[in-house]
């Protein structure tokens, strides 16, 4: 049927649904693709990254575009949407000629491209992560030399096993690398969850929506050297520290730092861990 004789939705466009079955955009597993197609859920996700209008805001996987309808209607000053299937782009033409002037679609891969080249600094990205990609982009953003960072806040949805590492504080079972990662440069908690049925095709797991906003003054520790001991500490999980980091230090480090070398990883807060960073930056004498 063509999209001109289907009722339109809410906003003015047609269905998700249509969309998809008009331009055989079937989700593919290649792609870490869940098309959500609620358009009720879209707009309370758009909601709860905040105010929106003024803003400029990076969409990653938009797929046929139900996030970005929300975004846009929502009052998003301009979306720049990042996505790497050549088949969505038609249906996020139609939704730019819906919004002149206010959608940038860009046909790439989100790891190869430079945020700050596309949007100014205080962005928000808001984003239904691909679930194959998004552990490895949030590294990305938090990693970033210079900081606070390009970006103000991320609203992002990962599965409910990300979403718990990504917030776990020190102490939790789910706290690991991610955690103190993220804890270090962040503020993270958890917005709300979304069944499996919520998104085409349904994945097997629940998933979260997650908010992200940078610290103005993250404890200092040179990243490199905090990603490689968090890399050490939480590899061998079972490990005390002082066999964890042997390659890297191991017990005369963690005395240096004034941490007992008998602890595991899990045990150790961020601030601790940053002075395992430091130390490890210092040539001892």
């Amino acid at each position: 049927m063509p999209l001109s004789d289907v009722r339109l939705a809410i906003d003015g466009l047609p269905p998700l649904s249509a969309v998809i079955d008009f331009h055989g955009l079937r989700p593919k597993k290649a792609l870490g693709q869940n098309f959500l197609l609620d358009l009720n859920i879209t707009g309370k996700i758009a909601k709860m990254a905040g105010d929106l209008s003024g803003c400029d805001v990076v969409e990653v996987g938009p797929g046929p575009g139900g996030l970005t309808r929300a975004l846009l209607a929502a009052g998003a000053r301009r979306v720049v949407a990042i996505e790497r299937d050549p088949r969505c782009m038609p249906a996020l033409a139609q939704i730019a000629s819906h919004w002149p002037g206010r959608l940038e679609v860009i046909e790439a891969d989100a790891l190869t491209v430079d945020l700050s080249t596309l949007v100014e600094p205080g962005a928000r990205i808001i984003a239904n992560l691909p679930y194959n990609v998004g552990t490895e982009l949030l590294i990305r953003w938090l990693s970033g030399e210079s900081w606070p960072p390009h970006w103000s806040s991320l609203t992002l949805m990962f599965q409910r096993e990300v979403a718990e590492r990504i917030i776990a504080r020190h102490g939790d079972k789910a706290y690991g690398r991610l955690s103190v990662l993220t804890g270090w440069r962040a503020e993270s908690r958890i917005l709300f969850d979304l069944p499996p049925q919520a998104f085409t095709p349904p994945p097997k797991v629940v998933s979260s929506v997650v908010s992200i906003v940078p610290r103005a003054d993250p404890e200092p520790a040179p990243l490199d050297l905090l990603q490689r001991i968090t890399a050490a500490a939480f590899g061998q999980r079972r490990k005390m520290l002082r066999r964890s980091l042997s390659a890297i230090g191991g017990e005369d480090l963690l005395n240096r730092a004034g941490i007992d070398p008998t602890l595991r990883g899990e045990a150790l807060e961020i601030a601790e861990f940053c002075a395992l960073a430091r130390e490890l930056g210092i040539q001892p004498s």
